[in-house]
């Protein structure tokens, strides 16, 4: 199983796409199992054959193609997804404001020195930490105002990004338990 998260759909009326849309395009390449999670851009599949970096290119490329849509996805096996929940480095802000912990999902794993000057640029009560492909973030003060963008984490990373709060993570990684 794998989970392809899709960067910047449904939010604020840009690259609006009905989940519908997404599962058919998804079922059309042969994939199994497809189902969606929210209207942000959540896809949970069964593909067989295909790297989560040849999934992504094929997704996006196809997306664009048929549904007029240009946007990142990020793709995840069920183990990457199991091993993002488990590895949290911050568990009391899942357990206590998991609407303020969030993953951003990166193309490549940042690297050691980009995620020092990552913290460094923070202004606010933010903190970050790397994963594979990934980081952690918590956003005690909240998000809306906060000055921890994702333009400024891709710009620092140098990596494109998606994010999505704990209380989404958990729900993806529910759809996946038990998976291989």
């Amino acid at each position: 199983m794998h989970i392809a998260l899709l960067r910047s759909v449904n939010l604020g009326g840009r690259n609006l796409v009905a989940m519908s849309g997404l599962k058919g395009l998804l079922s059309d390449l042969g994939f199994l199992h497809v189902r969606s999670l929210l209207q942000s851009g959540n896809l949970v599949f069964e593909s067989r054959g295909k790297t989560g970096d040849e999934l992504e290119r094929l997704l996006e490329r196809t997306t664009e193609e048929r549904l007029k849509i240009r946007t990142a996805y990020f793709v995840r096996t069920a183990k990457e997804w199991n091993d993002i929940v488990v590895g949290n480095p911050f568990p009391a802000g899942a357990k206590d404001d998991p609407g303020h912990l969030v993953v951003s999902l990166l193309k490549r794993a940042p690297r050691t020195n980009d995620l020092d000057a990552l913290q460094a640029a923070i202004s606010g009560p933010e903190r970050v930490r790397g994963g594979s492909r990934h980081v952690y973030i918590t956003y005690p003060a909240g998000i809306g105002r906060s000055k921890l963008t994702t333009a400024l984490i891709e710009k620092t990373l140098g990596s494109s990004a998606t994010a999505r709060n704990w209380n989404t993570v958990l729900k993806l990684h529910a759809s996946v338990q038990g998976v291989p």
